[in-house]
Order: C-alpha cells, then sequence, then structure tokens
C-alpha cells in the first residue's frame, strides 16, 4: 500500500490561498510576499521531490500547475513521475502532452485503488478541494505542512469542517526557520 501525503504551503489560520484582502496575494503569491525567503525553509520539497512516486492533484490546481511545472528546473523529477487528477469535468483533451503520463481519476474510490497499488509515496500539492474530501475519506496517511506565520482570513481552508470524528496525528518532524515559517510532519494514526 502506497502513502498518501498531502504537502502544503498554509497560513496560520489554515488557508492554503487567500480569496478575499490584497489581489497581489492570491494564489500562492503569498507564500513569497509575506516572509523572508530562506532557502533552507523549503528543504522538504527537495525531499518530496526524490522520495515521490506519483503526484495526485484536483482539477483546479492540475490546471495551475500543468502550465508552468514541466518547464521549470526545480521541479524537473515531477516531469517524469505519473500524475493523477482527480475531476469529474476534465476531459483527456484538457491533459497537457508534456508532462509525462497523466491519468483523469473520476472518485475518490479510484484514489483509494490506486493508494492500493506498490509503489513510492503519492503527493498531493495543494488541491484544496481534494484535500478535504481525502480528509473526509481517511486516505491521507502524513501531512507536510509548511506553516507561515500571517493570518490569511478568507480563503481556501486546508482542513475539512465536516462534522467528523478527531483525527489523531503524531508529530514526526518539526523546525522552525529563522524567517518564522515552521516545517510540520505528521503521520496520521490509525
Amino acid at each position: 500500500m502506497r502513502t498518501l501525503i498531502s504537502t502544503s504551503f498554509v497560513s496560520l489560520d489554515g488557508k492554503l490561498d487567500p480569496t478575499g484582502g490584497d489581489p497581489e496575494l492570491h494564489s500562492t503569491k503569498w507564500t513569497f510576499k509575506t516572509v523572508e525567503f530562506l532557502p533552507e525553509a523549503y528543504e522538504i520539497k527537495g525531499r518530496e521531490q526524490e522520495e515521490a512516486g506519483a503526484l495526485l492533484l484536483g482539477r483546479a490546481s492540475y490546471e495551475l500547475f500543468a502550465p508552468v511545472w514541466p518547464g521549470m528546473a526545480e521541479f524537473a523529477r515531477y516531469k517524469g513521475l505519473p500524475k493523477y487528477v482527480v475531476s469529474t469535468t476534465l476531459t483527456e483533451d484538457d491533459l497537457v502532452d508534456d508532462w509525462g503520463d497523466n491519468t483523469i481519476l473520476r472518485s475518490l474510490d479510484e484514489v483509494a485503488e490506486l493508494k492500493d497499488t506498490e509503489g513510492d509515496p503519492i503527493l498531493v500539492h495543494g488541491s484544496a478541494t481534494l484535500n478535504r474530501a481525502l480528509q473526509e475519506a481517511g486516505l491521507i496517511d502524513r501531512y507536510h505542512l509548511l506553516v507561515f506565520p500571517v493570518l490569511l482570513g478568507e480563503g481556501k481552508p486546508l482542513f475539512s469542517d465536516a462534522d467528523l470524528p478527531a483525527t489523531r496525528l503524531k508529530l514526526v518532524e518539526h523546525e522552525v526557520y529563522a524567517n518564522g515559517i515552521q516545517k510540520q510532519v505528521y503521520d496520521v494514526v490509525r
């Protein structure tokens, strides 16, 4: 069985992306405009690329990353990894052809089937709606969080607010950087 890892840049109030306030902070721009850049704070991102066996994305994140990531040197290893996009609306014609194997999954049952295969971890980048659905379905095994010292207010939350039983987490890695970013790695306790 593969490990499903949710990896996110998240504000202290649990948001992945602000939807209100300053439009200059929307998308992932807030992560680079709210704190000083320190390369060591992003070490986990390089490690994730080396350990990953596949990427799992929601439709909106796929549409955001697919035109950009294939040509970026920082994400070169991702180009060769299989990408799985969870969407009920995308068609094969919507998939890019220069980013390795891309497969559309139509349901969380298909995600569960993917998890049941052998292989290296599956990473979920961003994908706010997908993350909440995966959390609600109990499919996330680990969280890699870079928590930024900023309150974004209105925005896309990482975590579900559904009426669910408490999910216990075990802290397995933690570091605080000079710019205030906290790396928090949690395993989901089953």
